[in-house]
């Protein structure tokens, strides 16, 4: 998937030339992560970190400074994501909605 991710009306999206030409008379579909329980979407990693928080989710200050990442005591599972809130593509988006069932959906 390439693209450029942009911010506009308090939203980051994903803009793609590519899949846009491919589509007839449609402006590209762009990839946001709900948070389902008040319907947020989530547009930075501030919001981000204070839903996981509240979900029980933990800054994991591991090896790599390039990620941003959380553990839960609970589990086994580590949620990895790029530093930088521009490189928050939807695999990252779907990562979180696999560890965290009925809480975030990926909307078009």
């Amino acid at each position: 998937m390439s693209g450029v991710w942009v911010f506009k009306n308090g939203v980051f999206h994903l803009e793609n030339p590519q899949a846009e030409s491919n589509r007839q008379g449609g402006t590209g579909q762009r990839k946001v992560l709900v948070y389902l329980p008040t319907g947020e979407v989530v547009s930075s990693y501030n919001s981000l970190e204070r839903i996981l928080r509240g979900l029980g989710w933990e800054r994991y200050y591991g090896g790599d400074p390039d990620l941003f990442q959380f553990h839960k005591s609970s589990s086994i599972d580590l949620i990895s994501l790029p530093r930088e809130f521009s490189k928050f593509t939807s695999i990252y988006m779907y990562d979180l909605v696999i560890k965290n069932p009925n809480i975030f959906h990926v909307r078009d």
